[in-house]
């Protein structure tokens, strides 16, 4: 299912693109563009407005501003263009829960005109591990085999483009892992991938991503690059006593911000901010255990300092 529209061509480019839902302002000019061949990241909490994009790529709704192309196709203009040329995996299980592992695989590919075994080869490596299992019906699979089983319906007409909204949501840490491991195997096929995930651990995992948060892009480039501009120093801290150590920190003048993160605390300094002085500090306030050390910041660190702004 390719499209004749030029290879120099953007895979998908949005341009000026707003969208409200009566008084919820769910997205606010989002200018963005994904290459060919690319595995794109749209990273961002629940509420930020992934799902909003992805419901104007899939022609499910229209922008009140602003215009989308997918696969060099309008999504006003073309719909059915970018439907043929589009597999869509939505953030919550789509297929057929009453329907086999086969008769779903068999459906989806008689909805696009082609028979299972046509392009059997792209998804020969994700659905080998529901071969075991053909007649089982849809509802009753695990969620790392129904995100295998939706993976497969989505890709089963062989299109230029996949776009996934949450796909990894509420499965375990080590589908999670293999689902990843299966898109970097897709992009091999030449297919452009957009998929968006709450998870920041993720966006490693991306060549570019862009995050979001209130329907605003608030930042787009490889993870490398962001990273590397975080531009602040970065500390963390731990003690058996995490909520009174976070309020312990937030009295010392030597310390710009901090907040929880994960088993320990994020701190951004003031200029001349001394360890020893600090943990010095906090025993003083009650906290005998602080342990405090530099870090380098991740895509997490680097989303709350652009929320920050």
């Amino acid at each position: 299912m390719h499209s004749d529209t030029t290879s120099t061509t953007p895979a998908i480019v949005l341009d000026g693109v707003s969208k409200r839902f009566g008084s919820v302002e769910a997205l606010r000019n989002i200018n963005l563009q994904v290459h060919r061949g690319e595995l794109f990241g749209l990273i961002g909490p629940d509420g930020a407005g992934k799902s909003t994009i992805y419901r104007i790529l899939t022609t499910l709704a229209n922008p009140d501003s602003g215009s989308a192309t997918v696969g060099g196709f309008d999504t006003r203009q073309q719909p059915r263009a970018i439907r043929r040329s589009v597999g869509y995996m939505p953030e919550r299980f789509s297929l057929y829960r009453h329907l086999t592992v086969k008769e779903n695989l068999e459906f989806f590919a008689s909805v696009f005109g082609v028979r299972v075994a046509d392009n059997y080869d792209l998804i020969a490596p994700i659905f080998s591990q529901l071969e075991r299992f053909p007649n089982r019906r849809a509802g009753a699979l695990s969620g790392g085999m129904k995100q295998k089983l939706a993976l497969s319906c989505a890709l089963i007409h062989r299109p230029d483009i996949l776009l996934l909204d949450e796909p990894t949501t509420g499965v375990d840490a080590v589908s999670r892992s293999e689902f990843w491991d299966m898109l970097a195997n897709l992009r091999q096929h030449g297919i452009t991938i957009m998929v968006s995930t709450s998870y920041m651990d993720e966006a490693e995992r991306c060549q570019r991503i862009a995050l979001i948060n209130g329907g605003r892009i608030l930042a787009v480039d490889t993870p490398r690059h962001l990273t590397a501009n975080i531009g602040e120093p970065l500390l963390a801290a731990r003690a058996a006593d995490m909520f009174g150590l976070l309020t312990a920190l937030r009295t010392l003048p030597e310390v710009k911000e901090c907040y929880t993160f994960g088993a320990s605390i994020h701190i951004v300094p003031h200029p001349g901010f001394s360890i020893p002085t600090a943990i010095s500090r906090l025993r003083e306030d009650g906290i005998p255990d602080a342990e405090i050390w530099s870090i380098s910041g991740d895509i997490e660190d680097l989303f709350i300092k652009l929320m920050r702004k």
